[in-house]
């Protein structure tokens, strides 16, 4: 399977995720609201995106770690498919939030962030999540970190345990060779496009490096 390609809208302004939506959703197979425009604009920001794009697949990047079913309702009322969840977020809110997505015909996502185990992973497949991100912060790529082996591993493992994994962080086409071995679901790119000289473009050479290499 070729992993999809997702663009991360993290601008600060709707107008901003509305102008780099409309010229990379011909190309990327998923649009995301991401936690930057969620906080600067809200929900307004996933109804206007939705309204824009009414068949794309839609991330409300919420990161949420309580009240998952009002916030979960928030977010698929306004029209997102899949929303996250911060790996910290209690049992009881992954619950509510999975249930509340269930309802809206779309899915839960946990954010890979910080500390968490395998352990509470076998607890979150026991609930039925099957969606996960493998998350690189901007703070930590800022200070240089860059992934490793130890990073892929853990990947592995998660793929192992039932998990359709998503990737995320300072994502470029020249890094996606690292991951080849890997089934990866989803790429997760924002700066790589967002800030290319011509977007469109980059994002079709990012699909076109995909496409060479999990036709493999």
């Amino acid at each position: 399977m070729i992993p999809k390609l997702q663009v991360a809208l993290d601008v600060t302004t709707e107008a901003e995720a509305l102008s780099a939506a409309k010229t990379l959703a011909p190309v990327v197979d998923v649009l995301e609201a991401g936690t930057l425009i969620c906080f600067a604009e809200g929900m307004s920001v996933v109804r206007s995106l939705r309204s824009q794009h009414p068949d794309k697949p839609l991330v409300v990047d919420m990161k949420l770690a309580d009240a998952g079913r009002d916030l979960g309702e928030m977010a698929f009322k306004s029209g997102g498919t899949l929303l996250t969840v911060i790996c910290a977020a209690p049992l009881a809110t992954m619950e509510s939030a999975l249930e509340v997505a269930k309802e809206y015909g779309g899915d839960i996502q946990i954010e890979l962030f910080g500390d968490w185990t395998f352990e509470q992973a076998s607890e979150w497949r026991k609930l039925g999540i099957t969606q996960a991100i493998y998350h690189r912060g901007r703070d930590a790529q800022a200070k240089g970190q860059t992934w490793h082996q130890e990073d892929l591993d853990w990947l592995q493992r998660m793929c192992d345990m039932g998990f359709n994994m998503s990737v995320t962080g300072g994502i470029t086409p020249e890094l996606l060779p690292i991951f080849q071995h890997l089934p990866i679901d989803t790429f997760i790119a924002g700066r790589a496009l967002l800030s290319a000289p011509d977007p469109q473009k980059a994002a079709i050479s990012f699909k076109e490096t995909l496409n060479s290499l999990w036709r493999k």
